[in-house]
């Protein structure tokens, strides 16, 4: 399929349950692969992405069984128990593997070469290696020795304290798992205000950590604290839901509901931008799974409002920014996206491609250096030919917008969706209602 034209439909109602978590995925797959004992994943994301980190650490030596799409057993080889590939570890398009499988190999006895397909490989990746360089880390990369394919010789690395710069939950991770092989405790302090999966997990596992809203201090394990397979089920994905959460509240004629979603404060931005624009919310049945808050979320229709976007709350929405786009876009008055240059580094620039789909929308919209600012107007959408650039993010996005667009909206390459919602058209289309 290499594109879907769509048109909006009078009504949307349903009860969507997201795939589950991508970030929680990706984690469980390659901390349990290092752990002691066998762990049973279920509600897995066998999204492109997801399935990149399995096939890495299947690689690597460890055995992982799939008895069903969405579930995986996992058994551990321990933290010494990885093994040298005998190819390259292809990471695909998942910018999450190849960074915490970065740290992770950093401190093994053995030589490495991360890959990936042409997106990734052309995405910098120093804001990795700069720090893991600082840690005794050998790492060359093409280029400027900053991208794929990176090679890393397996060295002894070095604990102490370090300031993370920005609020990036992969350089943060690749960090902490390299530390598991450091030669004393690693500190991070600085921008650590990022989601915190990883830390969670960790914790669960039984390595000790200490994490206070300042500091994150990682003590390498020891015969008593090293880390024991953990089983869970992957709460759905924050990120996957807030296109459901969007489309609910920008469409004219909407109730969806998403239960089980992941409510780690560390995630739920995008909630917390779409109440400050005075959309119609309703958080029901919060309880703790595993070491995850998670809830069931209902939105309806909304006459939304413009906001500002900046600081704290980046970190905790970065992945939701194009479709939050399309929410200021369909809102009265002005809103305003900074401190977000992040986008620039993701599966295409996406302050770039974002603000050339909202302006073939019809929308008044100027791209910054770190962001946006986006002129919104109930009912301004017109439709267009969009185009995903295989980013997956845009490509759901645009099919929000479709929802509320006047006549047909066509978006080029819409299967890119795999790598992150694989069932993404076929619920837009259930929840959908001519009446």
């Amino acid at each position: 399929m290499t594109e879907i034209t769509l048109t909006a439909p009078k009504r949307l109602r349903g009860v969507i349950h997201v795939p589950g978590d991508k970030s929680i995925s990706h984690r469980s797959v390659l901390l349990n692969a290092i752990a002691t004992g066998s762990a049973h994943i279920t509600n897995f994301l066998p999204g492109a992405d997801c399935l990149s980190s399995v096939a890495c650490v299947r690689s690597l030596g460890v055995t992982v069984e799939q008895p069903t799409e969405r579930e995986l057993i996992i058994h551990g080889v321990g933290l010494d128990g990885l093994r040298e590939a005998t190819d390259v570890l292809d990471c695909g398009n998942s910018g999450t593997t190849l960074r915490l499988l970065a740290g992770l190999l950093s401190g093994q006895p053995f030589f490495s070469v991360l890959n990936g397909d042409a997106s990734l490989r052309s995405r910098p990746q120093r804001r990795i290696v700069g720090p893991l360089r600082a840690m005794g880390a050998q790492i060359d990369g093409r280029a400027d020795g900053d991208r794929a394919p990176l090679a890393i010789r397996g060295s002894t690395l070095r604990g102490g304290q370090y300031e993370l710069t920005i609020a990036s939950a992969q350089v943060k991770s690749a960090l902490l798992l390299a530390a598991l092989h450091a030669d004393g405790p690693l500190t991070l302090s600085g921008r650590i205000d990022s989601r915190d999966h990883t830390e969670r997990m960790l914790a669960a596992m039984g390595v000790e950590l200490t994490v206070t809203p300042d500091r994150i201090t990682l003590h390498p394990p020891t015969a008593a604290t090293t880390p024991v397979a953990l089983s869970l089920r992957v709460p759905g994905d924050p990120s996957s839901a807030a296109f459901w959460w969007v489309a609910a509240a920008i469409h004219p004629d909407a109730e969806l509901v998403t239960p089980g979603v992941c409510l780690n404060p560390t995630r739920t931005g995008a909630l917390d931008v779409l109440c400050a624009m005075g959309a119609e919310i309703e958080i029901m049945n919060e309880r703790l799974e595993g070491s995850e808050l998670i809830g069931d979320v209902v939105v309806r229709s909304s006459a939304l409002r413009g906001t500002t976007i900046a600081g704290a709350l980046i970190p905790r929405l970065i992945d939701e920014i194009p479709v939050l786009a399309v929410a200021a876009a369909c809102a009265d008055g002005e809103t305003v996206i900074r401190d977000a240059q992040e986008l620039r580094a993701k599966e295409t620039d996406r302050i770039t491609t974002v603000a050339a789909g909202l302006s073939a929308l019809g929308v008044t919209v100027e791209p910054t250096a770190d962001g946006m600012v986006i002129t919104g107007k109930p009912d301004q959408l017109t439709g267009a030919t969009l185009h995903s650039y295989h980013d997956h993010r845009l490509a759901m996005a645009w099919a929000v917008a479709a929802l509320v667009a006047r006549g047909e909206t066509t978006i080029v390459e819409p299967a890119a969706v795999a790598i992150s919602y694989p069932e993404f058209w076929q619920t837009l289309t259930a929840i959908q209602e001519d009446v």
